[in-house]
C-alpha cells in the first residue's frame, strides 16, 4: 500500500510540474492578455459614455519612468448573455498635465486606486527559469526513473499480480479445472513444494525452476497456472510475451528484470508468462528470429535471471505456448524449463466434466444430455465447450424457454461448427434440389459403409458458407486410425458429387470442400502414414506436431509426380466404388432426397429407419459386404458440408 501511495504521489507531482510548465509558456506568450492602448481623447469619450468599469488603477512604474491608467472598458460587442464584452485598456499619463483627466474621473464618480507596479521579470529571466524547470523534469523522467523502470515507466513490469491468499470465492483451484487430470497430477508436486519447501530440502530434492505448459489454444493452460497458485496460496505474477515488446530497445529486458525482482521480494510465488514463443524463439537455424537485437536482449535477460536464483528460493516460472518447436534450445535445457507438461484437448470423459463444470450455473431442461453433447464435440477445447454452452443459453433466452433443452444444445453446437442458419438465404428451388441430392449421397454412404461413424444429422438448411451438411457422431474418442477407415472417408467425400451427377445430369461447386478433403486424406496416407502399396513404408511429408503446419517436402520432382499419380489412382478407385454403391441403392437415395426436401433437417435415427424400411434389406447387406470391409475405429467429428 505504501508503495502504491508513493507511486501515486510521484504521478501527481509529475502532472503538477507539467501544468506549471504549460502555464509558464502561456504567460510568456505575447499574444495572451492583450491590452488596448487608448489616447486621452478616446479615454475621455469612454468616460462620458459610461463604458469605464470600476475601479481604474493608476500604476506608477518607477523603473521605466512611466505613469499610466489601466483597467477594463466595455466594447460594442455583446457576449452570449447579451452583455457588453470587456477588454483591458491602458492610457499613458504625462506627469503634471493630467488635472482635467482626474477631474473628469472624479465627476464621473469613478474610483481611482493608486498602486506601485512591481518590477516584472525580464523575458530572459522567464526563459531561463522555464529552461531550468524543463531540464529538471527531463532528468526526473528520463534519468532518475531509468533505474526503476525506464523512459516514462516503459521498463516497469506490467505483470498482473494476484494474491493467491484471497478469499476462496475469488481463488482458482484444481476443482475449477476439468478435463486435464494428467496435467494436474504432474504439477501437484509444485503445489506441495510451495506449501512446504522444507520437506523437499531435507532429502536434497530440487523442484524444477521452470515448467512449460504445452498444448493447443483454449485447453486451459492459463487456468491451470492460476490453479497452482490458488492451491498453494501464493502470489501469482501473470504476463504475456507481448508485454515485453516495445519500440525502444532494452525496454523488454528492463521489464524482465523488474518482474523477477518483484517476484524474489514476494517469494514463494509463481511467475507466469503466456505465449512465451513471442520472446523465446530460436536465434539460429530454421524458424530463427533473424538477429532481432531487442528480442535477443529480452531472451538473454530471461535466461540470466532464471540462472540467477536457486529453485529453493521459492520462485517458479511457468510458461505456456502452443508452439514449443519454435522455442530456443537454451530456454528448454535442464536448469531453466526443466519440465514440459502437455495439456491436450480433452477426451470424451474430460469434455463431459468440462460441460458439467461450465454448466453449473445454467438451468437445463429435463431432456438435456451433456454426455451426448460431449460425444458430438470431439476436438473441442475447454474454451470451445464454454462458448457452446453460452450460445445455448443465449438461444434459450431468445426462444423464451424455461431451460436449455437438448434441441437448443444441438443447435448451438451446429452454430459453433458451421455458423448460424441462413433460412432467409433465398436460394432457388433448383439449388435446394441439388443440395438435397448432394447431402443424401453423403448420408446414404454414411449409413451403408461399415467403417464410418453413426450418422447424427443431415440438413439442407444453409449455415455459414455451406448450403447443407452431413454430420456423424462417434461412439468414442479415436487415438488410432486404420487404412480401411481412411478409404471409407474418401468414399464418403465422393458421395455428394456422385448423387448430383446421377440425378441432375450435371455437377456443381458444392463438392469443393469434399474434393479438398479427399485429396488431403489420400496425400496423407501416401506421404505421412505409409499406407500406399506403391511407396510402402516411407514418409515424404511431415507436419508440425503442435501447429499442424506442413513442413517443406523432402523429395525430388520425379517422386512428386509419382505421388500425384498415386493420389489420383487412390481417389479414382474410391470414386468408382462409391458410385457402384450409390447406383445399387438408387431407390433409397431418391427416398432420402425427397424426405430432405420435405423436412429440410433429419436426425440420423430417422434416416436409418427410413432407409431400412425399404424393400432392399438384403441388397443393403450385400452392398455393405461389397464395400471395403474391415472394422476401423471411427474418426471423431466427421462433418461433410456442401
Amino acid at each position: 500500500m505504501a508503495k502504491q501511495m508513493n507511486q501515486a504521489w510521484r504521478s501527481w507531482l509529475m502532472i503538477a510540474l507539467i501544468a506549471v510548465m504549460f502555464f509558464s509558456m502561456y504567460r510568456m506568450n505575447p499574444n495572451v492578455q492583450k491590452t488596448r492602448e487608448l489616447t486621452q481623447l478616446e479615454f475621455f469619450k469612454a468616460v462620458d459614455d459610461g463604458k469605464i468599469v470600476e475601479p481604474v488603477v493608476r500604476h506608477l512604474d518607477r523603473d521605466e519612468g512611466e505613469t499610466y491608467l489601466a483597467g477594463e472598458i466595455e466594447t460594442d460587442e455583446l457576449d452570449a448573455q447579451g452583455n457588453p464584452v470587456k477588454e483591458k485598456y491602458r492610457v499613458s499619463l504625462v506627469p503634471g498635465e493630467n488635472e482635467d483627466l482626474m477631474n473628469d474621473l472624479f465627476n464621473a464618480q469613478i474610483k481611482v486606486v493608486v498602486k506601485e507596479k512591481k518590477s516584472a521579470l525580464s523575458p530572459f529571466v522567464m526563459q531561463l527559469l522555464f529552461f531550468v524547470g524543463f531540464m529538471l523534469l527531463f532528468y526526473w523522467l528520463f534519468y532518475r526513473r531509468m533505474g526503476g523502470g525506464g523512459v516514462l515507466g516503459f521498463g516497469k513490469s506490467r505483470a498482473k499480480v494476484l494474491d493467491g491468499r484471497e478469499e476462496k470465492k475469488n481463488r482458482v483451484s484444481f476443482s475449477d479445472v476439468a478435463g486435464i487430470d494428467e496435467a494436474k497430477e504432474e504439477v501437484q508436486e509444485i503445489v506441495e513444494f510451495l506449501k512446504d519447501p522444507s520437506s523437499f530440502q531435507k532429502l536434497g530434492g530440487r523442484i524444477p525452476k521452470g515448467v512449460l505448459l504445452v498444448g493447443p489454444p483454449g485447453t486451459g493452460k492459463t487456468l491451470l497456472a492460476r490453479a497452482i497458485a490458488g492451491e498453494a496460496k501464493v502470489p501469482f505474477f501473470a504476463m504475456s510475451g507481448s508485454d515485453f515488446e516495445e519500440m525502444f530497445v532494452g525496454v523488454g529486458a528492463s521489464r524482465m528484470r523488474d518482474v523477477f525482482s518483484d517476484a524474489k521480494k514476494r517469494a514463494p510465488c509463481i511467475v507466469f508468462i503466456d505465449e512465451i514463443d513471442s520472446i523465446g524463439q530460436k536465434r539460429t537455424g530454421a524458424g530463427a528470429i533473424g538477429g532481432n537485437h531487442a528480442y535477443e536482449q529480452t531472451l538473454n535477460t530471461m535466461l540470466v535471471e532464471m540462472d540467477g536464483f536457486d529453485a529453493n528460493e521459492g520462485v517458479i516460472v511457468i510458461a505456456a505456448t502452443n508452439r514449443p518447436d519454435t522455442l530456443d534450445g537454451a530456454l528448454l535445457r535442464p536448469g531453466r524449463f526443466d519440465r514440459q507438461v502437455v495439456v491436450e484437448l480433452p477426451t470424451l470423459k474430460g469434455r463431459e466434466e468440462i460441460l458439467k463444470l461450465h454448466g453449473a450455473k445454467i438451468k437445463f431442461a429435463e431432456d438435456a444430455d451433456l454426455a451426448r453433447v460431449a460425444r458430438g464435440t470431439p476436438g473441442f477445447s475447454g474454451a470451445d465447450l464454454a462458448n457452446l454452452l453460452n450460445e445455448a443459453a443465449l438461444l434459450a433466452v431468445r426462444k423464451k424457454l424455461t431451460g436449455v433443452d437438448m434441441a437448443t444444445l444441438d443447435e448451438a453446437r451446429d452454430k459453433v461448427i458451421w455458423g448460424r442458419e441462413r433460412k432467409s438465404a433465398g436460394y432457388s428451388q433448383k439449388d435446394r434440389e441439388t443440395t438435397a441430392w448432394h447431402e443424401a449421397g453423403h448420408a446414404l454412404l454414411q449409413v451403408l459403409l461399415p467403417d464410418t461413424d453413426p450418422l447424427h444429422k443431415v440438413t439442407i438448411i444453409p449455415r455459414g458458407r455451406a448450403l447443407g451438411a452431413t454430420m456423424s457422431l462417434p461412439e468414442r474418442d479415436v487415438l488410432n486410425r486404420t487404412k480401411r477407415h481412411f478409404l471409407s472417408e474418401i468414399r464418403l467425400c465422393c458421395g455428394g458429387r456422385i448423387a448430383e451427377e446421377l440425378f441432375t445430369g450435371d455437377v456443381s461447386t458444392g463438392a469443393a470442400q469434399d474434393i479438398a478433403q479427399a485429396t488431403s486424406i489420400a496425400r496423407d496416407m501416401i506421404c505421412r502414414y505409409g499406407m500406399s502399396d506403391r511407396f510402402g513404408f516411407q514418409a515424404f511429408q511431415e507436419r508440425s506436431q503442435f501447429t499442424g503446419d506442413t513442413l517443406p517436402p523432402a523429395f525430388s520432382e520425379e517422386t512428386s509426380k509419382e505421388i500425384d499419380a498415386e493420389v489420383k489412382a487412390m481417389i479414382d478407385a474410391a470414386y468408382a466404388d462409391a458410385k457402384r454403391i450409390i447406383t445399387e441403392n438408387r431407390g433409397k437415395l431418391e427416398t432420402l432426397a425427397k424426405a430432405l426436401l420435405e423436412r429440410e433437417t433429419m436426425d440420423g435415427r430417422d434416416v436409418e429407419a427410413l432407409l431400412r424400411g425399404g424393400p432392399a434389406e438384403e441388397e443393403a447387406a450385400q452392398t455393405a459386404d461389397g464395400a471395403a470391409a474391415g472394422s476401423a475405429e471411427p474418426a471423431p467429428g466427421k462433418e461433410t458440408a456442401q
